[in-house]
């Protein structure tokens, strides 16, 4: 049995007669009615009761309709999927994500690939990029959000954004009421950094900051998590060197404010396996290349 039976038996049972079937099928009646008996041989039922002036179906062909109908929505359902996976549209995608990016690209990137394949499956796990780095190369996520620079033979990496750094203080801090800060002016200040065995484009960043400005920080806390980080500067524990994004966070109590020194440019890329040929993730790469020029 071929679908093309099934496609001619339903046709036949919702015209009931064969000539207008032929009509609808463009085929000639004889070839029609021979495959419609062709069919009822390989089923061992009657369909159809047939007479000189009409054509009816029999409670068998009731049934066989019905299942009929159901087969081919189910067949054709099979066939939009498939057109789906092959274009990226349907299927699972798992991204890491830094907390920088939260504050920053990553919801317009999400609501846009939302919009456009609603019927792929996101998770989301926030990840340090260290983390993100380990985690593509054991498959556990697809993609990754992260700081460059990374280091990796196995990676493909674009730039999404870059972005520079801010002090971030307590709102009751005496330099608050400054509207720009120099650094030398942070010299006994504790300074909340993240962590250090860690590493990352981050933590690099800050301490190329501090090296090009010739700047010992008085370092007293870490913070994996910049909400974390903020939380702390909220709470006068410390101040912090943090994304310019970072002022998206609206945390009562927390001011930024912008260095008299140049700072070097954050740099967030998008990161993923070389090999990954998935249509999904290369769907995923395309909206974000967009979005990524739109920023420009």
């Amino acid at each position: 049995m071929e679908l093309r039976h099934l496609r001619y038996f339903i046709t036949v049972a919702e015209e009931l007669n064969f000539s207008r079937a032929a009509e609808r099928l463009h085929i000639a009646q004889p070839p029609l009615s021979q495959q419609i008996r062709d069919l009822e041989i390989e089923l061992g039922v009657k369909l159809f009761e047939r007479t000189k002036r009409r054509v009816e179906l029999t409670t068998p062909g009731k049934v066989f309709l019905e299942k009929s109908r159901l087969a081919l929505q189910q067949v054709e359902q099979a066939v939009i999927a498939v057109q789906k996976a092959s274009r990226g549209e349907i299927g699972r995608l798992v991204i890491g994500f830094n907390s920088s990016a939260t504050y920053s690209i990553l919801p317009k990137i999400l609501r846009v690939f939302r919009e456009q394949c609603p019927d792929v499956e996101l998770d989301l796990q926030e990840l340090t990029t260290r983390q993100q780095c380990d985690r593509l190369h054991h498959n556990q996520i697809d993609v990754g959000i992260l700081y460059l620079p990374i280091e990796s033979e196995t990676l493909s990496t674009m730039t999404i954004l870059q972005e520079s750094l801010i002090l971030a203080l307590a709102a009751t801090h005496p330099l608050a009421a400054l509207p720009e800060v120099s650094i030398k002016a942070l010299t006994q200040e504790p300074f909340i950094m993240p962590p250090h065995h860690l590493g990352g484009g981050l933590y690099n960043q800050i301490l190329r900051f501090f090296q090009q400005t010739n700047f010992i920080p008085n370092v007293l806390q870490e913070a994996t998590q910049l909400q974390t980080t903020i939380s702390l500067v909220a709470g006068s524990i410390g101040i912090a060197l943090v994304p310019a994004s970072l002022q998206n966070l609206q945390r009562s109590g927390v001011v930024y404010k912008t260095l008299q020194e140049p700072t070097p440019e954050i740099e967030i890329a998008l990161a993923w396996r070389k090999q990954d040929s998935s249509p999904v993730l290369q769907n995923f790469i395309n909206t974000v290349s967009l979005i990524h020029k739109s920023y420009l």
